[in-house]
């Protein structure tokens, strides 16, 4: 049992190995199916010419087969015919009362074979043949007297001969170890005395030799027809696909940046149409670029050069203003405002500075890192310190929650400490309240750090554009931090230097979150980002509470029944805005979804809980 158990184990293992190769197959074969049209064209037409010669070999042989046959027949009707005088003669000697008649017809057969019977010396028309006679008038259950192979004549055609009638019948007989087709042709003999029929029998061994030869010459000329077929149809199609795999080759290289690429132009058909149509794109490519290149390299130098130039008078200007902020105490109550919005800003202004002459170098190629070994939760925390007189300026709670892996890599820490200011410094202008908070992820081959913020979000379509250069959600709204709207992309900027990745993700209502991916190590790959991007249209801040509906019990429902409302504000009101809840009332009654509203909000005030957020209460917002 064990011996047979092996070997269904290892015919088991073989036929899955098998099956796998051929798989494999199939799939290599399916992919080279689908990118060569030459190969579809070629198997196509071959497919298609191997019906079409089908067929036309068929009707070809069932016209050969039917001409050799109706020839045959023709020459044995005539055989049949010649030699009906030569039997009806012989046929009058035979004695009707003689007991051997058998052998009196045996010797008319003779006389009917032998060459000089009929008078000719020339080979029938038909060929060879074997005759037959047999008497008629048995009497009972008596056999007829014959002479020749009577055995071979089939009954049917017998009974046709017997009713007077000229028949013939194709049929196969034993002839020693191998069968042999027959025509035989039966027809009465005219005799004064007895009622005879006579047979003959042609061998259709030349007529089927001839069939056997003219089917192998319609096979091998109908294969080697085929294979001239498909190699005229393979080099046809190469004369084709060959320019235009070129074109997708000169293309490709095009794309990679490679201008000078041509394609030859040879003759001047379609296919040459289309080679001068391709190069001439090419220049107009090739100098429409050049002329882009040129003008973005004039407007780095310009946006460079401006940029430094302004940098002296901006000195001078800041030094003045210094000196006269450091005396505004001195000066009117209007006159020391205009001197802080003046330095406010000159702050702007030169922050814009930086960023421009930052996004100079980043256009011109030049920008390099400083790579070190860095503490990401470190970088972090000092770009978190930076910006903590904003937050708490804008009552916005910064939240870090540091993970226990492994946050080291390899980069610039001034590049990524900005990168991270800045995500931060966007989270509060944006939070309307709401806490910020800072995730960190790491696996194998990268790290990350998210800003996630609950604040107004992103309308779809627009995190494919915070990126852009002084691009703003909104730009009636009103800014904390002064920002010059270059952030975002400069931060974008910097995480390609490192190889990294930039992702932004939001909704109208639910906030938004920013991704930060960086690898381990500049440069190096990595598959996917360690920290995932919020999914879901409706995503709770932390703390937030499922608000029972106030109503429920005006309504008649059971008690204790809860509906959901949705994620509740993370903004609460604070205690000294509670107090003013009650002190203006509108002049006339107020309806009773706006006293609810107002009856909730100073509820929610005392006890200091989460306001819920249902669909149209909106002065809860």
């Amino acid at each position: 049992m064990s011996g047979w158990a092996s070997r269904g184990r290892v015919l088991r293992r073989w036929g899955t190995r098998a099956r796998d190769e051929l798989r494999e197959r199939w799939q290599r074969f399916e992919r080279v199916w689908r990118r060569s049209m030459q190969l579809r064209v070629v198997v196509s037409t071959l497919a298609l010419s191997s019906v079409v010669i089908c067929v036309l070999g068929m009707v070809l042989q069932t016209q050969i087969t039917y001409q050799l046959m109706t020839a045959k027949e023709r020459a044995a009707i005539m055989q049949v015919q010649s030699s009906l005088p030569v039997l009806e003669r012989e046929l009058t000697a035979v004695d009707p009362n003689s007991d051997d008649v058998s052998q009196q017809l045996e010797q008319a057969l003779n006389r009917l074979t032998t060459p000089n019977s009929s008078g000719s010396t020339q080979q029938p028309a038909a060929g060879a043949f074997e005759p037959v006679l047999v008497d008629g008038a048995g009497a009972g259950s008596e056999p007829h007297p014959f002479a020749g192979p009577l055995r071979d004549v089939p009954d049917g055609l017998r009974r046709f001969v017997e009713q007077g009638q000229l028949a013939k019948q194709i049929t196969t007989v034993p002839r020693g170890t191998e069968p042999v087709t027959m025509l035989v042709v039966g027809t009465p003999v005219d005799s004064s005395t007895r009622s005879l029929q006579a047979y003959l029998l042609f061998p259709l061994t030349s007529e089927k030799s001839t069939l056997g030869f003219v089917q192998s010459t319609l096979l091998v000329g109908g294969l080697v027809l085929v294979v001239l077929l498909g190699a005229i149809t393979n080099l046809v199609t190469r004369q084709v696909v060959r320019p235009v795999r070129q074109a997708a080759q000169n293309a490709a290289r095009l794309a990679d940046g490679d201008l000078d690429q041509r394609m030859r132009v040879i003759g001047e058909d379609d296919v040459a149409r289309l080679a001068e149509s391709f190069n001439e794109m090419a220049d107009s490519l090739k100098q429409q670029i050049k002329q882009l290149e040129e003008f973005g390299q004039l407007q780095r130098r310009f946006t460079s050069d401006v940029s430094h130039e302004l940098r002296t008078p901006l000195t001078t200007v800041r030094m003045a203003a210094d000196v006269l902020h450091a005396s505004r105490e001195q000066f009117p109550p209007g006159l020391a405002r205009s001197t802080e919005l003046l330095v406010d800003e000159l702050d702007r202004f030169e922050a814009l500075l930086a960023d421009l002459l930052e996004i100079s170098r980043l256009d011109a190629g030049v920008a390099e890192l400083a790579a070190e070994p860095l503490d990401l939760p470190a970088i972090v925390q000092r770009a978190v310190d930076s910006v903590r007189g904003i937050a708490e300026t804008s009552k916005v709670p910064l939240r870090v929650e540091v993970a226990g892996d492994d946050l080291d890599l390899v980069g610039d820490a001034r590049r990524v400490e900005r990168i991270v200011r800045n995500l931060i410094a966007n989270a509060i202008d944006h939070a309307e309240g709401g806490p910020v908070e800072i995730r960190f992820g790491a696996d194998d081959r990268a790290v990350a750090v998210s800003v996630r913020d609950y604040g107004v979000g992103l309308r779809p379509g627009e995190a494919e554009l915070v990126f852009t250069r002084f691009w703003r959600a909104d730009p009636s709204r009103n800014r904390r931090t002064g920002g010059t709207g270059l952030g975002l992309s400069i931060s974008s900027e910097d995480a390609r230097l490192h190889g990294g990745l930039l992702d932004a993700w939001g909704e109208p209502g639910s906030g938004s979150c920013f991704r930060l991916t960086l690898p381990r190590t500049p440069g190096q790959d990595f598959t996917d980002s360690p920290l995932a991007l919020p999914v879901g249209r409706r995503i709770a801040a932390p703390g937030a509470l499922l608000a029972r509906t106030l109503d429920a019990q005006a309504e008649g429902e059971r008690e204790g029944a809860v509906r959901d409302t949705g994620p509740a504000r993370l903004s609460e009101p604070s205690p000294h805005d509670s107090a003013g809840l009650d002190q203006e009332r509108p002049e006339h009654p107020p309806s009773e979804d706006q006293a609810r509203v107002d009856q909730t909000k100073a509820d929610h005030a005392r006890t200091g809980r989460a306001i819920p957020v249902e669909r149209g209460w909106e002065d809860l917002r």
